[in-house]
C-alpha cells in the first residue's frame, strides 16, 4: 500500500524524521518498501496567473503570454500549451529556477519573443506523466508564492508490504492509529457528521446470503454532476498513493477506501431495475465487467443484483452495464460488509485483482460501513452536488463476525517473550491498541476491537504487547540448553545407524511423496485396496502409497534417463494400508526400501563392467539383518510378489513373521517407470528391523580354532539356507562360524542334485577340541542332514 506521508500526519505527526517513522514502521511488523519523494527536485516555481494571452506573430502553435508571479511587473512567457488561456492560475518558472534533470531556466527568445520564464507541466516537474498542457491550479491559489510550498510537495510516498493479518492498515485510519500507538499520541479523526436526507428516495435491499454479506448499506444521490472536475487536492492525495484520478465519483470512493480503508461502490440508477438483491450467482450466469471482459459466473460468487440481472461481482468489480458515466445523472451509493471466505479466491479465479478484492478477501471492520457511507456522501455533494437519501441498511447480526474474548495470562507472557513487562505497561499498550481490558488473578480479560479481526488467541495477544513494546528493548540472552543424557532402548537399533549402513553401500537416501499415481500402484500391487485422497493435487499424485517402491522407482527412471549408469537409492517413510481395525481405518507402517540398477561399479581396466545382478542386492539387505546381531533369526524364501520377476525375488521372514521382500522388478513394468535394464529392489519392515540383540559381554576363547569342510549332495530344491540353519542347530556352542563356500553342478553330479561345500569352524570357550569330539560332531551333521534333506556326503 502507498500512502502520503504528509497525509498521515494530518492525522497522527511524531517527532520522527521520514526514515526514522520508516524504520518504526518496520520493526513494528508494517515493513517499509520505500520512500520516494512526490515530485522532483526543483526551485524557483512560483503560483503565477496569466493577465493577457496571444498569437504568437511567427509561430502558429506559440503564444505570448503576460504573467503576474507576484512583482512589480509582469513578464513575458512564449508557451505552446494548448490550454494556454487568460485568466487561469499556473506554475511558473522564473528565471534562475532550476527544474528536474538540472535544467536551468534563463531569458531567451523564441521565434523572436522575449520568453523570461516557463509555464510548467506536472510532466516537466516529475508530478505524473502528464504531457498534455500545463498545469491548471484552482481560483483560490496565492499568486507569488512557492510552487512548492502550496503544493505542500515537500513530501514523500511511503510504500507499506503488509502481511495479510494485518488489513485493519490498510487506510490512513489504521496506519494513523499503529503511529499513535507506537508512540503514545492521540490520533486526530476527521470529524464526519452524518449527510441530512434532503429526499426521500431509496432502493430497497433484500439480503438473500446473509452469510456472506450480514451488513449493506445503500443510499440514492439524484442531480450529481459527474462532468465535474476533481479537486486538485483530492488528485494529488490519489496521486501520491499511486491511484490515477478518473471522475469525481470514482476519486471520491477511492479515496474513502485510502482514507477509512473500506471499499465502497457506486451504481448507475437508471440502471437498477427494483430492489437490490445481494445473493449468490446463478449457475452459468454472465455479466460485462467494466474493464469489458465478459465472465461467466459459478454459483460460488457473490452478486450485486437488481430484480433482472447481476450488477457487479461484490467486493470485486463492477459491471459495465450499472457503472457511474458521463451521462449518468442519479447515482445508489453502496457500502457493504463481505465475509473474507465469501470473496477469497474469487477474484484470481477470473484473473483478476482489485483493491476491493485485496481488502475484502483479508477483511474489514464490520462496524465501519455507516462512517464510510457518510464520507463519500459528503464528498460527492461538496464535489459533484447533489440530493442525498436516507441510508438505507440492511443487517443479518447473527451473521456478523463476534468480537473476541481471550484471557491473557502473565505467566503464559512472561514465559514466551523472555522477560517480565509491568502490569501498567501491558494495560497500557493493550489499551492504546483499543483493546478493552480488566484485571483477574491470573492476568487479564481482553475484549478485541472489531477492526482488529486478525486477534483470536492468546498469542497474538502476546504478539502485540511484544512489537508495541518494541523488539529492540528485548534484552539478547543466549539460550539456555542443559545437556542431559537422553534414554534410548538398547534393544532399538537407530534409524540412523541402517541409514549409514546404506550410505556406505554407495546408495543416495531419496525423500518422495506419500502421493503416488493410482494407476502405477494398482499394477504393482493388485491385490491390495489404497487410499484414494478425496481433494488430491494432481491426479497423478491421488492415492496414499502402499509402499514405498513406486517413488523409488519413478526416481531411478527419472535420474537414469538423465545419463546416470548406476542408480541406488533408499528412503525410510510410511506405506498406509486401509484396515477397519486401526485407528482412523488407516494402519501407518514404517519402512525401508531401496532400489539398485545400472553397473556394480564404474568402467575398470582390471575388473571390466558387471551389471548388477540379484545377489549384489541380497548382500546389501544381508548387511541390514546383521546389523541387528541377530542374522541367524532371519531366513529368505523363494516367493511370488506381483512386483517381482518370477524366480528372482525372495521373501525374508524373522522367525515365521513376514517382514518384507527383495528381488528383481518385473520386466513388464520397467518401461513403466522409464527404467532401461534390471532393476532390483528391496523392502522391509522398519520397525521389526530395529529390534536387535542387546551386546553382552562374554568370554573370549584362549584355544585354537578347527575348521572342517564338507561337500554334500542335496536336491536341487533344497535351499542352502535351510541347509545352514540345521547346521547351526546341531553345532550349537562350539560351532563359531559357518560358510556356504562352493556350489557345484556339472560332471560327477546327478542332474536332479547340486553340491554344497561348507566350512565349519569350531571352537570351545574353555578347552582345546580333540579330534574325535569334531569328529563326532562333524558325523552328527552329516547324520542330521541326511535325516533332514536325504543328503548325501560327497567323495570327491
Amino acid at each position: 500500500m502507498k500512502f502520503s506521508e504528509q497525509w498521515l500526519r494530518e492525522w497522527v505527526n511524531p517527532e520522527l524524521s521520514s526514515i526514522e517513522l520508516a524504520e518504526q514502521l518496520s520493526m513494528a511488523g508494517l515493513e517499509v518498501d520505500g520512500i520516494e519523494p512526490v515530485a522532483g527536485e526543483f526551485t524557483g516555481v512560483v503560483v503565477g496567473e496569466v493577465k493577457e494571452c496571444g498569437q504568437h506573430p511567427n509561430a502558429d502553435k506559440l503564444q505570448v503570454t503576460k504573467v503576474d508571479v507576484g512583482g512589480e511587473e509582469l513578464i513575458d512567457i512564449v508557451c505552446g500549451a494548448a490550454n494556454c488561456r487568460k485568466g487561469i492560475k499556473v506554475a511558473v518558472a522564473t528565471v534562475g529556477a532550476v527544474l528536474p534533470g538540472d535544467f536551468k531556466i534563463k531569458q531567451s527568445k523564441l521565434r523572436g519573443e522575449p520568453s523570461h520564464g516557463m509555464l510548467c507541466s506536472a510532466s516537466e516537474l516529475e508530478l505524473n506523466d502528464d504531457h498534455d498542457g500545463i498545469i491548471e491550479l484552482p481560483a483560490d491559489a496565492t499568486v507569488g508564492e512557492d510552487f512548492r510550498v502550496w503544493m505542500g510537495l515537500n513530501d514523500s510516498t511511503l510504500d507499506i508490504d503488509l502481511t495479510p493479518n494485518r488489513a485493519d492498515c490498510l487506510g490512513i485510519r489504521g496506519l494513523a492509529r499503529e503511529v499513535g500507538v507506537l508512540n503514545k499520541l492521540d490520533v486526530e479523526v476527521p470529524s464526519i457528521p452524518e449527510v441530512p436526507a434532503s429526499i426521500s428516495d431509496s432502493v430497497a435491499i433484500n439480503l438473500v446470503a446473509p452469510d456472506a454479506c450480514p451488513r449493506y448499506l445503500g443510499r440514492v444521490i439524484r442531480n450529481v454532476n459527474v462532468s465535474a472536475k476533481s479537486p486538485l487536492w483530492l488528485q494529488e492525495r490519489l496521486r501520491r498513493s499511486g491511484i490515477r484520478s478518473i471522475d469525481p465519483v470514482v476519486d471520491i470512493t477511492n479515496y474513502v477506501l485510502l482514507e477509512q480503508g473500506h471499499p465502497m461502490h457506486a451504481f448507475d440508477l437508471a440502471a437498477v431495475k427494483g430492489s437490490i438483491q445481494v445473493r449468490m450467482a446463478n449457475s452459468g450466469e454472465q455479466i460485462t465487467l467494466l474493464d469489458g471482459q465478459e465472465v461467466t459466473l459459478q454459483n460460488d460468487v457473490l452478486v450485486i443484483a437488481d430484480e433482472e440481472k447481476a450488477l457487479a461481482m461484490a467486493g470485486i468489480f463492477g459491471g459495465e452495464g450499472s457503472g457511474v458515466t458521463e451521462s449518468s445523472q442519479d447515482i445508489f451509493l453502496e457500502s457493504a460488509f463481505f465475509a473474507p471466505d465469501a470473496i477469497m479466491g474469487r477474484a484470481r479465479r477470473y484473473g483478476l485483482h482489485t483493491d476491493a478484492s485485496h481488502r475484502y478477501e483479508r477483511g474489514v471492520d464490520p462496524e465501519l460501513q455507516k462512517i464510510a457511507m457518510e464520507r463519500a456522501s459528503a464528498l460527492i455533494l461538496e464535489i459533484c452536488g447533489g440530493e442525498a437519501g436516507p441510508i438505507v441498511e440492511a443487517v443479518s447480526s447473527e451473521h456478523l463476525p463476534k468480537p473476541a474474548h481471550i484471557q491473557l495470562r502473565a505467566n503464559r507472557l512472561a514465559r514466551l517473550l523472555g522477560i517480565d513487562v509491568a502490569t501498567t505497561e501491558v494495560e497500557g499498550i493493550l489499551q492504546r491498541l483499543g483493546f478493552t481490558v480488566s484485571k483477574d488473578a491470573a492476568g487479564w480479560q481482553v475484549s478485541v476491537p472489531t477492526y482488529r479481526f486478525d486477534i483470536s488467541i492468546e498469542e497474538d495477544l502476546i504478539e502485540e504487547i511484544a512489537r508495541v513494546y518494541g523488539y529492540n528493548n528485548i534484552p539478547v540472552e543466549a539460550p539456555v540448553a542443559p545437556l542431559r543424557m537422553h534414554r534410548s532402548a538398547e534393544a532399538q537399533l537407530p534409524v540412523r545407524q541402517l541409514q549409514h549402513a546404506m550410505l556406505a553401500q554407495g546408495y543416495q537416501e531419496a525423500i518422495t511423496y506419500s502421493f503416488v499415481d493410482p494407476k502405477q500402484q494398482a499394477q504393482l500391487y493388485p491385490d491390495l485396496a489404497a487410499l484414494t485422497l478425496p481433494h488430491p493435487i494432481s491426479i497423478e499424485m491421488s492415492s496414499m502409497r502402499l509402499g514405498l517402491w513406486p517413488g523409488l522407482l519413478s526416481a531411478a527412471g527419472y535420474n537414469q534417463k538423465r545419463q546416470q549408469q548406476s542408480v541406488r537409492l533408499f528412503e525410510t517413510g510410511l506405506r498406509f494400508t486401509p484396515d477397519e481395525q486401526a485407528e482412523n481405518g488407516i494402519r501407518q507402517e514404517p519402512m525401508l526400501a531401496g532400489v539398485m540398477l545400472g553397473t556394480v561399479q564404474g568402467e575398470h581396466w582390471q575388473d571390466g563392467v558387471r551389471a548388477v545382478d540379484f545377489y549384489d542386492m541380497k548382500g546389501h539387505v544381508e548387511m541390514l539383518l546383521r546389523a541387528t546381531g541377530r542374522f541367524s533369526e532371519f531366513r529368505f524364501v523363494a516367493s511370488e510378489h506381483s512386483a517381482l520377476h518370477p524366480g528372482q525375488s525372495a521373501a525374508i521372514y524373522r522367525g515365521e513373521q513376514l517382514i518384507g521382500f527383495c528381488g528383481a522388478l518385473h520386466p513388464q513394468f520397467e518401461k513403466m517407470f522409464g527404467i532401461k535394464g534390471r532393476a532390483f529392489v528391496f523392502e522391509l519392515d522398519l520397525a521389526r528391523l530395529r529390534e536387535r540383540e542387546v551386546p553382552a559381554a562374554g568370554i573370549i576363547s584362549r584355544y585354537p580354532s578347527i575348521r572342517r569342510d564338507i561337500a554334500v549332495l542335496v536336491d536341487r530344491n533344497v535351499a542352502a539356507g535351510e541347509v545352514l540353519e540345521v547346521i547351526r542347530k546341531v553345532g550349537a556352542n562350539q560351532l563359531v562360524d559357518l560358510n556356504l563356500f562352493d556350489v557345484y553342478t556339472g560332471d560327477n553330479v546327478p542332474a536332479t542334485q547340486r553340491s554344497l561345500a561348507i566350512a565349519l569352524t569350531l571352537q570351545a570357550a574353555d578347552r582345546t577340541l580333540e579330534d574325535q569330539e569334531v569328529t563326532n560332531l562333524i558325523a552328527t551333521v552329516v547324520k542330521t542332514l541326511q535325516n533332514e534333506f536325504n543328503a548325501v556326503l560327497r567323495d570327491s
